[in-house]
């Protein structure tokens, strides 16, 4: 991620400290995208550090539950440590799977993706565990580095980047809906990150 940290010896996380994120990335837009609300029960998938995971317990608060997943041991148990020191039991880091979210099903009222869907190979499988793990009407943001179509998908994955209309495609295949775009992210260094919004369908009400 294209973050600086601040390493505070003795002081809480320094997951409060990323330099100048809370302004290029704008997480309550982000947040109000997923429809994250007090009580919700949301998942940051591919959550690294947990800066996401942070402002979405803050949201969600004492009554909510996150779940954050990555596939990296070293980085849940940070999740894990930060989150006890500061006493966010709503907090539940989670070990993935390249092909597995580890999500219960039919229970996650939305899942983010930050700068980290470019990187699953085993993209069909985890689109449908998202599908599977989300609620009727649930919401799917993924927010990635843009690339122009055209080209092999190994070479994205290379690159550290994805062409929206890939992400919609593979989106569209398992089962989702596309609700809309929002302006992109831009980073400090001034690269473009698509900003999408799916959906899995409404279940229609019995007649």
């Amino acid at each position: 991620m294209l973050v600086l940290w601040l390493a505070l010896c003795g002081s809480t996380s320094a997951i409060l400290f990323a330099v100048d994120r809370g302004t290029w990335q704008r997480p309550d837009e982000v947040m109000d995208a997923m429809e994250a609300r007090r009580g919700s029960t949301v998942a940051d998938v591919g959550a690294g550090e947990g800066w996401f995971t942070h402002k979405l317990a803050l949201r969600v608060g004492a009554t909510g539950t996150v779940f954050a997943v990555d596939v990296q041991p070293a980085m849940v148990e940070d999740i894990r440590h930060w989150s006890v020191e500061e006493h966010l039991r709503q907090v539940i880091p989670v070990l993935g799977a390249e092909n597995d979210p580890h999500l219960p099903n039919g229970q996650v009222d939305a899942i983010l993706v930050v700068n980290s869907y470019h990187e699953m190979g085993a993209y069909n499988a985890m689109l449908r565990c998202f599908h599977q793990a989300l609620r009727s009407g649930g919401r799917l943001v993924i927010i990635e580095p843009e690339a122009k179509p055209g080209r092999p998908r190994a070479e994205y994955q290379k690159e550290h980047v994805i062409p929206p209309g890939l992400v919609k495609e593979d989106a569209a295949r398992n089962g989702f809906q596309f609700v809309g775009q929002h302006a992109d992210v831009v980073t400090p260094d001034q690269h473009h990150w698509p900003f999408l919004v799916f959906e899995k369908p409404r279940q229609k009400a019995a007649q």
